[in-house]
């Protein structure tokens, strides 16, 4: 379904925009319809710079990225409006994705004379109510109400009730639980899960590694803009080869054990992966493919469905 081939993203800074900064390097995945891949990584990793370039919100350096075969730099008029009635994206701030000027019938009223401009009242109104229904919300509770009325979980679960009145194949998850309390996250997690089961593609951004362990089949790790880990979700969480996803990891809060306890732990895995990086050990001694900025790139598959990039990309030398 949606493909980045090489994806790198690299911002204008500085006086004059003068000075790079590469916020993604390389980056290549898939997913599949009626699949979830997790992105996972601290922030300032390049998370929602990779979901942004899937919406078009900024474009592409280099590498590429398709969606059923067609490389979505190229549209433009029809096919741009119709890839975004395939593509939607939830983000992490419900609040800012509203005008708060309008009601919530006048948010939808806006897609009706984009996209349903044929639509009679009758079918529009029962399009309506059934896309809310979906998610789990009252139209009559919901309809007439200004956004500063609704929840924070009310205003997500709106906008997938959106990407479902268009049919959406693909949703782009950035965040979309961060600022929820903990009770409603589940209730959104597991509204996911039944899109999933009606077979849409999500890639569910998350700095969250239990909720990426909930909910996904495919767990991709970024750091500093570059995948350093991905497979399976069970083999990346149940064997982490990473030090950077073994830290993660580690730095989950566990009620059972002291933060020295983990720390010490965390010392010792990575006395025991120093000196013996599975990327280059695959490589050979010339340490694999390295881009312009002599950084390590690629991944190499240590076992079925679990693959893993350089274990000290940005130090000079041999790692």
């Amino acid at each position: 379904m949606l493909q980045l081939d090489g994806v790198s993203k690299v911002y204008r800074v500085g006086a004059f925009g003068g000075t790079g900064l590469t916020a993604v390097r390389d980056v290549s995945f898939t997913v599949r319809a009626g699949e979830v891949v997790s992105l996972i990584g601290e922030s300032g990793s390049g998370k929602s710079t990779i979901g942004k370039m899937i919406l078009r919100l900024i474009g592409v350096t280099s590498g590429s990225i398709t969606f059923d075969g067609t490389d979505i730099a190229r549209l433009d008029g029809d096919s741009l409006r119709a890839y975004y009635r395939s593509v939607q994206g939830v983000f992490q701030d419900p609040f800012s994705s509203y005008n708060p000027v309008f009601k919530v019938d006048h948010i939808f009223d806006l897609l009706r004379g984009t996209y349903f401009r044929d639509a009679g009242d009758a079918d529009w109104r029962r399009k309506v109510e059934e896309s809310l229904e979906s998610v789990m919300l009252d139209p009559a509770q919901i309809l007439h109400k200004y956004p500063h009325q609704l929840s924070g979980g009310q205003l997500q679960r709106l906008l997938v009730a959106r990407a479902l009145l268009l049919d959406t194949r693909f949703l782009v998850a950035d965040e979309i639980i961060s600022m929820l309390d903990a009770s409603t996250r589940i209730d959104v997690l597991n509204l996911l899960g039944d899109l999933k089961g009606r077979g849409l593609g999500i890639l569910f951004i998350t700095h969250d590694l239990s909720l990426g362990n909930y909910i996904s089949e495919k767990t991709v790790i970024l750091s500093r803009g570059r995948i350093v880990e991905m497979g399976a979700t069970g083999r990346v969480y149940g064997n982490p080869l990473h030090p950077y996803t073994r830290a993660l990891m580690g730095s989950v809060p566990q009620l059972h054990r002291k933060w020295s306890e983990v720390e010490a732990d965390l010392a010792a895995k990575g006395a025991n992966v120093a000196g013996r990086c599975i990327y280059h050990a695959q490589h050979g001694t010339d340490g694999g493919p390295v881009a312009p900025d002599g950084v390590a790139t690629g991944l190499v598959e240590a076992e079925a469905d679990h693959f893993v990039g350089c274990f000290r990309p940005y130090l000079e030398g041999a790692c």
